[in-house]
């Protein structure tokens, strides 16, 4: 299992390397921006750990180009900003893991490993579901040519949908990729932004794909119009267009 760090401070860069190579894996390091884009450009990598604040080049200017290059090896950033739009600025770009320092070896070992096992399938940059297209990057979003505002937290809660087309998400799942992990809040925060996704990507299309699953979650599908007056329309669309 090859990796590749890219880390300015040298004292972790060699702790990390040390502890890892005793894990079994073989860690190419380097200590600047501009050295792990050609890293990660020349070489094939089970996956990178990226540090934020590089000299050279920042971490998020290496991950976007990385992604823009068609390298979809697995990314996991390692940073000591922990905000709440950091985290989603990094998703954005293609971001795969986000470890906050100071960390756990043992717990940065097990993500780690989680990222090699799912590999690194090519994704485009913009999604699509039906007619809806989102551009991470641009953090734009469209429906047939019509652009639609959206907050932070509207994109990234529909960023994660559209990462998962057709599959019913929970609340806790998207809580979980969402939301801060030190959010205390309710789960009901999550029916809420559903409603105000739902008017701002449906209701204006006379559309209703994004649906719930009632004791199961929320589901985003391709384009079908809005029924009225269909009693069987649970039988027949089990994921219902409104909450």
């Amino acid at each position: 299992m090859r990796v590749l760090l890219v880390e300015d401070e040298k004292l972790l860069a060699e702790t990390l390397r040390r502890g890892l190579t005793g894990e079994g894996f073989v860690v190419d390091v380097v200590h600047d921006g501009v050295s792990g884009l050609w890293a990660a450009t020349e070489n094939p990598y089970d996956v990178v750990l990226l540090d934020l604040m590089l000299p050279g080049k920042h971490g998020y200017a290496v991950l976007k180009e990385m992604r823009e290059r068609q390298i979809w090896t697995p990314v996991m950033m390692l940073t000591a900003k922990d905000g709440e739009y950091d985290q989603t600025d990094a998703f954005d770009l293609g971001a795969d893991d986000y470890l906050t320092k100071p960390f756990s070896f043992l717990v940065l070992v097990a993500r780690l490993r989680a990222l090699i096992r799912r590999g690194a399938p090519e994704r485009p940059v913009n999604l699509t579901v039906g007619s809806l297209l989102l551009d991470p990057l641009k953090r734009s979003v469209s429906r047939n040519g019509t652009q639609i505002t959206l907050t932070a937290r509207e994109f990234g809660l529909l960023l994660y949908l559209m990462r998962h087309p057709g599959e019913v998400v929970s609340k806790a799942e998207i809580l979980d990729n969402v939301w801060d992990p030190v959010f205390e809040g309710g789960d009901n925060v999550v029916e809420v932004y559903i409603g105000y996704l739902r008017k701002k990507i449906d209701a204006p299309f006379g559309l209703a794909t994004l649906g719930t699953v009632r004791g199961m979650g929320y589901r985003l599908s391709a384009d079908y119009p809005v029924r009225v007056n269909r009693p069987d329309f649970s039988t027949e669309h089990p994921v219902e267009p409104s909450e």
